[in-house]
């Protein structure tokens, strides 16, 4: 019998991964504010998961990926999101989820030092927002679930470092700041491939890092993503704060997952193709 898969928080991440799902013969629910949005191979459920009164007549499941989105970086909006919404669809359901997947963030590693980091380091995050994503973390392995923690997500819709270096900006060369990506596509395929071992009766572990094969100074990236674009660089500051470390993923691919964009050549490479091609 095919797999039973409820997406909560189907937004970019989660409407990729449910159409791979549903074209491997499983079928997907999913919930967000606006259904209208969904492509149609998931099954629209309209709620929100902050609100659990408007979590009612949930289908039981086998699978259950909790992808939400915080509508905003201030420490209510994390703790609506990525708490209380774990809660309220859990006790919403009528009965557990046989596999229960979380998606986190590296935000939950404070290292700042470009030091290595997997699933065995310290996760003592510096920012509030990040300890509270820590917090919902602890709460889905405490319910036997797996955290899978994403660095910076980039793919269609996704365009802050091109805009930038559009404009002629690129990070300061010094000091070196690392920066971790992952492809739009391989977040949905990471999680289509942790089902798929959970389907296999394969015991999830209860963290993966979910970063691509390159980690790479900010400055190396956009002077790169200038370079193919043919723009000149008059600028060097940093946008945002940030960390600087460097992600391993060699526990991820030693699982067998297989990167569609092993760094970040290849997926942006991708992006301007098919921009071009538009």
């Amino acid at each position: 019998m095919p797999q039973r898969v409820l997406i909560a928080g189907c937004g970019d991440v989660g409407s990729a991964l449910g159409v791979l799902l549903a074209e491997q013969g499983l079928t997907v629910w999913g919930i967000r504010r606006d259904i209208t949005k969904l492509p149609a191979a998931i099954q629209g459920i309209s709620a929100d998961l902050g609100d659990k009164d408007t979590l009612s007549n949930l289908p039981e499941i086998d699978v259950l990926i909790y992808c939400a989105a915080a509508s905003g970086r201030t420490e209510e909006a994390y703790q609506r999101a990525y708490v209380d919404g774990v809660k309220h669809v859990v006790a919403a359901l009528p009965k557990p989820p046989k596999t229960l997947l979380f998606t986190s963030s590296t935000s939950v590693y404070g290292q700042a030092d470009s030091t290595t980091v997997d699933e065995q380091s310290p996760a003592e995050p510096r920012t509030a927002t990040g300890k509270i994503m820590r917090t919902a973390e602890q709460q889905v392995q405490a319910l036997g679930g797996t955290a899978v923690r994403f660095s910076g997500i980039y793919g269609p819709g996704r365009g802050f470092l091109l805009e930038r270096v559009k404009q002629g900006i690129s990070a300061p060369l010094e000091p070196v700041s690392f920066t971790n990506r992952i492809h739009r596509d391989d977040c949905a395929g990471v999680l289509a491939h942790l089902v798929k071992l959970a389907a296999q009766g394969e015991r999830l572990a209860p963290v993966y890092l979910a970063s691509d094969d390159q980690p790479a100074p900010l400055a190396e990236v956009m002077d790169w993503l200038a370079a193919e674009l043919n723009v000149t660089i008059k600028e060097r500051s940093m946008s945002r704060g940030t960390g600087s470390k460097r992600c391993n993923n060699a526990f991820l691919k030693a699982s067998g997952y297989q990167f569609i964009y092993p760094s970040y050549r290849e997926g942006y490479r991708a992006l301007l193709a098919a921009a071009l091609s538009a």
